[in-house]
């Protein structure tokens, strides 16, 4: 305590309720030996975190701009935050009209189409958990605000095998997403398709389901996921989307 308190020049009484909170969150851990703190665990799954991320905006970046070029949309993969969608990678169409979107970004995972893709395949328990802490609020008139719609969003979601956002965190935009998963079959990530609505219309909306499923399931083939290729293209030419 006293060679960090030398150190970074602040009182030993600073130091040590730092430390305490460090210790609190396991970003350092205390030796039973000699006393000395050290980097916890919760460090090194941080950056395993992290690395993992980077390896799969790496690996998925094929797949992104094929998408784009059979589209001719915006193409987004992003992973899930808690109640938060995080932009992991955007690739864009050469078009005047494109997504007002930026890597980086954040937004709630309700009311979003990767967000619903990858909270329809969590456990129900670790969704309830969410909504109870974060809730969900309404960002256009479109906005689910019910988990009691959103759970018959997400039967909707596993039955047909992608998930839309019908204008419901952007008036005039709507979007069409699929779940990426691992090797253990976890939800680790998502793909979709965003547009002005006026061009990807409900119409339009299950042909562009049938290319977004086709790599999002690709990208999860190559995580090691195994039933990736279980969801019907007959079935998302049936489904309709509500104008």
């Amino acid at each position: 305590m006293g060679e960090i308190s030398n150190k970074l020049q602040l009182h030993k009484s600073t130091v040590h309720r730092l430390i305490m909170v460090l210790e609190r969150h396991k970003l350092v851990e205390r030796s039973s030996v000699n006393g000395h703190y050290r980097l916890g665990l919760k460090l090194f799954e941080l950056g395993t975190r992290a690395v993992a991320q980077l390896n799969l905006r790496e690996r998925a970046r094929p797949f992104l701009e094929r998408l784009v070029l059979e589209t001719s949309e915006t193409v987004h993969l992003c992973v899930l935050d808690d109640a938060e969608v995080v932009y992991l990678d955007k690739v864009e169409p050469e078009r005047s009209v494109r997504m007002a979107t930026s890597v980086g970004r954040r937004n709630p995972a309700h009311c979003t189409a990767v967000g619903k893709a990858m909270m329809a395949y969590l456990p129900q328990a670790q969704v309830e958990s969410i909504i109870r802490k974060h809730g969900m609020r309404a960002i256009t008139a479109r906005t689910i605000t019910s988990l009691v719609e959103l759970k018959k969003e997400f039967d909707a979601i596993r039955g047909r095998g992608y998930s839309v956002d019908n204008e419901e965190i952007e008036e005039g935009v709507r979007c069409v997403g699929c779940v990426v998963r691992n090797f253990s079959g976890e939800p680790v990530a998502a793909i979709s398709i965003s547009g002005p609505a006026f061009r990807l219309t409900p119409q339009k909306v299950p042909v562009v389901a049938i290319a977004v499923m086709a790599g999002a399931n690709g990208l999860s083939e190559d995580l090691g996921f195994k039933e990736a290729r279980s969801a019907s293209g007959n079935i998302v030419a049936n489904a309709t989307v509500e104008a």
